[in-house]
């Protein structure tokens, strides 16, 4: 869907399946930057925080493995292929 907008910012037309990419929102650009700066200010330390965290705990990952090939570690395919299910049933 493909909305454009006039130079007052109210939506102009609306066309279903037209177009790859919307058409930008106008803005203050004065408002626009401070706004910016704001969540720039305030997100930084999360961002920074979430980069420095691993994609995955691997040695986590070895201890599961581990447990389970001991059978330290319950494991019930019927629930979790209906675990799965349920996940993506709601997609």
């Amino acid at each position: 869907m493909k909305i454009t907008g006039s130079p007052s910012g109210a939506i102009s037309t609306v066309t279903p399946g037209a177009g790859a990419a919307p058409a930008p929102v106008q803005a203050d650009a004065a408002g626009a930057a401070q706004s910016t700066a704001l969540q720039s200010a305030v997100l930084q330390p999360a961002a920074e925080a979430l980069a420095a965290l691993p994609d995955f705990d691997a040695a986590r990952v070895a201890e599961l493995r581990d447990a389970l090939a001991r059978g330290e570690l319950p494991f019930d395919a019927g629930r979790l292929a209906g675990l799965i299910q349920k996940f993506h049933a709601g997609r």
